[in-house]
């Protein structure tokens, strides 16, 4: 997603059921260095793959938060705040959040005129 004018630029699809971060490697796409990457906590190990990249902290059982790091995990938050909006946005048209039952080869063309719709009324 394009934060400045909250576009949706990237889209990718994977046979059945699989986690965003195995979809992200095998998908191939890549971004410059000086793109920053703000994910969620699903993606550990995107350091690897792309230096410029910003991931909330994890508590765990016998490691609590800090206040710095709540304070940091807030403000990724709040920006990535933004793209989850626009993945419900997406998902009102019920093409990622219901099962898809036609043809399997159309999904990407039509995933992206939903994205096209989602943008010009997101810009609108």
């Amino acid at each position: 997603m394009n934060k400045k004018d909250r576009t949706i630029i990237c889209t990718d699809f994977s046979e059945g059921k699989k986690h965003d971060f195995n979809l992200y490697k095998k998908s191939k796409v890549r971004t410059k260095s000086d793109t920053k990457i703000m994910t969620d906590t699903g993606f550990i190990g995107i350091k690897k793959i792309h230096a410029n990249s910003e991931l909330p902290h994890k508590k765990s059982k016998k490691h609590k938060l800090t206040k710095e790091q709540k304070k940091e995990k807030r403000r990724i938050s709040s920006e990535r705040v933004v793209n989850e909006h626009a993945i419900g946005f997406v998902k009102r048209f019920k093409i990622i959040s219901d099962r898809y039952r036609n043809r399997r080869k159309r999904f990407g063309l039509r995933f992206n005129l939903i994205a096209g719709i989602c943008n010009f009324d997101l810009t609108a």
